[in-house]
């Protein structure tokens, strides 16, 4: 349904492209059969041209874009949503059904002021609005999805959210699809929201939606991090969300961040308390880099760094394949001793 529904207001969109750009793109102007304009983001300039006549369909649709300065290129639907600032497809779409309402547009009158302030796709500011719009992940699909993956602790997880219809776009030539998705707020140490991460289900939540890209991150994300829990003297960190989840089912005290990426993980930053870092390490080439990396780091900086390993690729599969009680005899023997005591107090 989302497919046709896109193609089809880019189709009417088409028929109007000239008026849209006037609306949407009021910094560009007209020359020939395009508009010029900076960028989609409606920036003065003339990078980018908008072909205002051709066919319904195909490359040379009327309302396909071409941003030469950078390589972009979409259709109608993409301007109003990165010059509006737009996350959620059903927002893209409302606005797109309000613009094609209007019977007669005023092409000299764009209303700027009544349209919302940009936030460039990708943006702190875009990462903060999908966060804003999505809700809590108690009862959601969220929450199946996480059970499907054998975590069912699920305290001191506020960031983590749940998104109905997150809007889901395959590539620049693809109609625009939404899946529920989980959504993660990326913080930095201060806990301001820097970005986010959005991992697409499948719509009963038994796994990741069946699409080519099903997570992708937005927004500041290096040195920043998904976190369970604030850091004091001690603190764990690793890749993936649900890794570090899987390793906070054994560990249920101690503090997490989920890095996202392994390439992120050895650029994290450290908070200025931090004496211990454990490094939950992925078991594979990408991840001994970061781990690498990582104690090079936090012994300069006077932290100790302690590797815990899984005993498979990493600690999900440890949790879903060998069980609960083979994660917590894992960490148990690789962490200073002191820490079982405080940090396993509820897993004992």
């Amino acid at each position: 349904m989302a497919r046709q529904d896109a193609s089809e207001l880019a189709i009417r969109l088409g028929r109007q492209a000239e008026a849209v750009c006037r609306h949407y793109l009021a910094a560009g102007h007209r020359e020939g059969r395009y508009w010029l304009v900076g960028d989609v983001r409606n920036t003065p300039g003339r990078s980018m041209f908008v072909r205002l006549k051709g066919g319904e369909t195909g490359k040379g649709a009327a309302g396909k874009w071409t941003d030469a300065a950078t390589g972009e290129h979409g259709d109608l639907l993409d301007v109003i949503r990165e010059s509006c600032g737009l996350i959620d497809f059903k927002d893209v779409a409302d606005e797109a059904r309000t613009f094609l309402s209007m019977p007669h547009p005023e092409p000299d009158h764009p209303h700027d002021g009544e349209r919302k302030s940009p936030a460039p796709s990708g943006s702190p500011e875009a990462a903060r609005r999908l966060f804003a719009m999505a809700q809590p992940i108690s009862g959601t699909l969220v929450k199946t999805y996480l059970r499907t993956r054998g975590i069912t602790d699920l305290h001191g997880t506020g960031s983590l959210r749940f998104h109905p219809r997150c809007y889901y776009r395959p590539d620049e030539h693809s109609p625009t699809e939404t899946w529920p998705a989980m959504i993660a707020s990326v913080t930095d140490l201060a806990g301001h929201q820097t970005g986010a991460h959005r991992t697409w289900l499948a719509p009963n939540g038994s796994g990741k939606a069946p699409i080519d890209t099903p997570r992708r991150a937005m927004g500041d994300l290096l040195g920043h991090a998904v976190r369970f829990g604030a850091a004091g003297d001690v603190m764990a960190a690793g890749e993936g969300i649900e890794t570090m989840l899987s390793l906070r089912m054994a560990l249920p005290n101690m503090p997490m961040a989920a890095a996202l990426s392994a390439a992120h993980l050895s650029a994290i930053l450290f908070p200025d308390t931090l004496r211990r870092l454990y490094i939950a390490r992925d078991n594979d080439p990408a991840g001994d880099g970061a781990m690498t990396t990582l104690i090079e780091r936090a012994n300069a900086a006077g932290i100790e760094a302690v590797v815990v390993s899984p005993n498979l690729g990493d600690f999900n599969e440890d949790l879903r394949l060998a069980g609960l009680d083979s994660v917590r005899a894992a960490a148990r023997v690789q962490i200073a001793p002191q820490d079982v005591a405080r940090f396993m107090a509820l897993a004992a």
